[in-house]
């Protein structure tokens, strides 16, 4: 004989797995901490003001 399924747990169930599946894609996505964003700032700062220094002006 068949097992019995209750349908809205098996819906509940998938919405939730679901749910699992698209936070751990944002978090990879999104999930940067503050010091990774800084640093990654600080570095891009950093490279343009090296940048800006080796310009030759035109006179």
């Amino acid at each position: 004989m068949a097992q019995v399924i209750n349908f809205n747990k098996a819906r509940k169930a998938k919405a939730k797995e679901a749910g699992k599946t698209a936070a751990v894609e944002n978090r990879a996505r999104f999930g940067r901490t503050k010091a990774d964003r800084s640093l990654d700032q600080a570095r891009a700062e950093k490279a343009e003001r090296t940048l800006d220094q080796a310009k030759l002006d035109k006179d």
